[in-house]
């Protein structure tokens, strides 16, 4: 991966992590819900949290596994906007619209995860994408 397509995922999930804190606090405010978005608010900032830490993993190990952690959170939050959205709380264009994102991130974080489990384990750092050669957030300045 270069890294222009891997700050996207970084993106995108900083940018989902903002319209998750948006969401909980209308849904505090003006549906006094505070169970289920609390646990919404904790699954949908913690993909991003755990997406920057792994741009800082100390090993290729490292990296998949906070990936991977990121992918879940992106399922429990998946299954949190759903709960939200059955029980009323979310109309269908507010889920249709955050539930989209949601998908699109486990999509990306998925294809990553697939994509380092199932390339070889490198034998010289040289010929081997490092975590931050496949993840930076770091740009070249030019």
């Amino acid at each position: 991966m270069d890294t222009d397509n891997s700050n996207i995922i970084r993106t995108k999930s900083k940018s989902f992590a903002i319209r998750i804190i948006k969401l909980y606090g209308y849904l505090c405010e003006s549906k006094n819900e505070f169970i289920i978005s609390k646990q919404l608010l904790r699954s949908g900032t913690s993909i991003g949290a755990n997406v920057v830490e792994a741009a800082y993993g100390i090993s290729r190990k490292d990296f998949l596994a906070k990936n991977y952690i990121a992918f879940k959170e992106c399922a429990e939050t998946i299954y949190w906007l759903e709960l939200l959205h059955d029980t009323g709380y979310l109309t269908e264009q507010e889920f249709n619209s955050i539930h989209s994102e949601a998908v699109e991130l486990s999509r990306i974080l998925s294809s990553i995860t697939k994509t380092l489990k199932e390339s070889p384990d490198p034998v010289s750092k040289s010929s081997s994408p490092t975590p931050n050669k496949l993840y930076s957030s770091r740009k070249k300045n030019s």
